[in-house]
């Protein structure tokens, strides 16, 4: 499970990565000027690499097994 977690860690932040980078693009400055958001894209990037990210941190502090 610990390995899990640190491949979950691993690829919610290039994932997040990859939505912050997003977010900073021409194209999507032009419709957050607009609509005051961003595409669904972008944010479902940024959701998902959060989601991700919070998903293998809980997986690496919080599974401790007993022996």
């Amino acid at each position: 499970m610990r390995i899990l977690g640190i491949i979950l860690v691993v690829v919610g932040l290039v994932v997040l990565y990859f939505g912050i980078n997003a977010s900073h693009a021409v194209s999507e400055k032009i419709v957050e000027g607009f609509s005051g958001r961003y595409t669904s894209t972008t944010m479902w990037y940024i959701l998902g690499g959060t989601g991700l990210l919070a998903s293998g941190a809980a997986l690496l502090f919080f599974n401790r097994t007993k022996c």
